[in-house]
C-alpha cells in the first residue's frame, strides 16, 4: 500500500535519562526488544501504513542511528536525517522539520512508542477525514503519568493536560501524532514550557483554541512508552507472544525446546532447555541452561550454567554459573556476570549510575 502525499518524522533526538546506565553510551531507541531495535518497530509501523519518505530526528546519539537505520532501503523507506541541537521539545523537533515536511501531511511517530498492531487504520481514518491534527489515545490505569486528553460529547478532544495531579479522563496520549500544515503556524503562536521545551499539548491546544478541526482515534491495543525498564520488559513480552518459531541457521544439540522458540542463524544450544516465547540472537551459545519464557537474548552472548527468564540480555554479554536464577532483568551490552568460587568469596561489582542490583 502507498499513501500519496503522506510524510512521517520518527524522533530519536531523546536523552533516555529514565532507561540509565544502559543509554550513557547507547541511545534509547535502539535498545531490543526481541532482539530488535525499539526505533525499528517505529519505522516499520510507518512503512506498513504507506508512508515511505521518513525524516529522523537526532540528537547526540545521531551516528548510533544513522548507522542503525542507514538510508532506510532495508525498511522500504527513503530516510532524512535531520538533526536537533538540543532536546527542546517534541513540537521543537517537528518545527525544525518544516523544510523536510514542507505542506505535506504527515506522522509524528515518537521513537521510543511501540504500538502493537501498527498504525494503519489511524492512517486510513486520517486520510479519509483529513483533518488538522490527529491524535491517539489509549486508556491507562495511572493517567498521572502521561498527557491526557478530555473529549467532548462527539468525542473530539477540547483539553489536553500534561501528567496532572488530579486527571480528569485516564485518556493518555499516544506519542504518535498526524498533522496538516496548520500545524507550523499553530507552533509559533506557543511559547516554552517551565521546563524550557516546545511541548506538543501546547500545540494541540493551541489548534483546538483556535478552531481547528483535531479529532481522536481510540486505541485499543498494546501501548508501550518504552522509557523505563519496566515497559521496555513488557513490551518484549508482548512482541515474543507474536513470534513464529524458527531454528534455521542455528545449532541444537541434546536440549529441548518447547512452545515459540526463534534461534537466530549462528545460535548454538548445548543440552539447555529452551522455553517460549523466547528469542536466542545470532551466534549466541547457551550451554547447560534454562532460559525461560519472555526472554530475549542478543547477539554474540555465552549463556553457560545459568537460569534466566524473563529478561533482556544485549549484545556481547557473557553469564556463566551465577549461582541464582535471573528474573525480570535488563542486561546491557558486554556486561560479564561470573560466579565466585574462591575464598573469600564475594560480590564485585562496577555498576554505573543509577543502577538497580538485588541480591538474593
Amino acid at each position: 500500500m502507498t499513501t500519496s502525499g503522506l510524510k512521517g518524522l520518527v524522533l530519536s533526538g531523546g536523552m533516555g535519562s529514565r532507561l540509565r546506565p544502559f543509554t550513557y553510551t547507547g541511545a534509547k531507541q535502539l535498545v531490543p526488544v526481541a532482539n530488535k531495535p525499539i526505533l525499528f518497530y517505529a519505522i516499520e509501523a510507518l512503512v506498513q501504513a504507506g508512508v515511505t519518505e521518513i525524516g529522523v530526528i537526532t540528537g547526540d546519539t545521531g551516528r548510533q542511528i544513522r548507522e542503525a537505520l542507514g538510508d532506510g532501503a532495508r525498511f522500504g523507506a527513503k530516510l532524512t536525517f535531520i538533526p536537533q541541537e538540543a532536546p527542546l521539545g517534541i513540537a521543537h523537533a517537528v518545527k525544525i522539520a518544516h523544510d523536510f515536511l514542507g505542506d505535506s501531511r504527515f506522522v509524528v511517530f515518537l521513537g521510543d512508542n511501540f504500538l502493537r498492531g501498527g498504525i494503519l487504520p489511524f492512517v486510513r481514518a486520517f486520510e479519509a477525514a483529513a483533518p488538522d491534527a490527529q491524535i491517539l489515545l489509549t486508556p491507562v490505569l495511572n493517567p498521572r503519568e502521561f498527557g491526557v486528553a478530555v473529549l467532548d460529547d462527539a468525542g473530539r478532544p477540547v483539553r489536553l493536560v500534561e501528567k496532572p495531579p488530579e486527571p480528569p479522563t485516564d485518556l493518555a496520549i499516544v506519542g504518535i501524532y498526524m498533522f496538516g500544515p496548520r500545524f507550523f503556524q499553530a507552533v509559533e503562536e506557543i511559547t516554552p514550557s517551565a521546563r524550557g521545551e516546545l511541548e506538543i499539548t501546547d500545540t494541540l491546544q493551541r489548534l483546538i483554541d483556535t478552531g481547528a478541526d483535531v479529532r481522536a482515534e481510540i486505541v485499543r491495543d498494546s501501548w508501550i512508552d518504552t522509557g523505563k525498564m519496566g515497559d521496555l520488559l513488557a513490551a518484549n513480552r508482548i512482541v515474543l507472544e507474536d513470534l513464529a518459531p524458527c531454528t534455521e541457521g542455528a545449532t541444537i544439540e541434546d536440549s529441548k525446546l518447547t512452545g515459540r522458540v526463534v534461534l537466530e542463524p549462528g545460535a548454538r544450544v548445548v543440552n539447555s532447555i529452551i522455553a517460549g516465547p523466547a528469542i536466542i540472537g545470532a551466534d549466541t551459545a547457551v550451554i547447560d541452561s534454562y532460559v525461560g519464557p519472555y526472554t530475549s537474548i542478543y547477539h554474540h552472548c555465552r549463556i553457560v550454567e545459568t537460569e534466566i527468564e524473563a529478561s533482556v540480555v544485549l549484545e556481547r554479554s557473557t553469564i556463566e554459573h551465577p549461582g541464582s536464577r535471573i528474573h525480570e532483568s535488563l542486561i546491557g551490552r558486554d556486561v560479564s556476570i561470573t560466579a565466585v568460587t574462591a575464598r573469600p568469596k564475594a560480590l564485585r561489582l562496577v555498576l554505573g549510575d543509577h543502577s538497580n542490583i538485588q541480591v538474593p
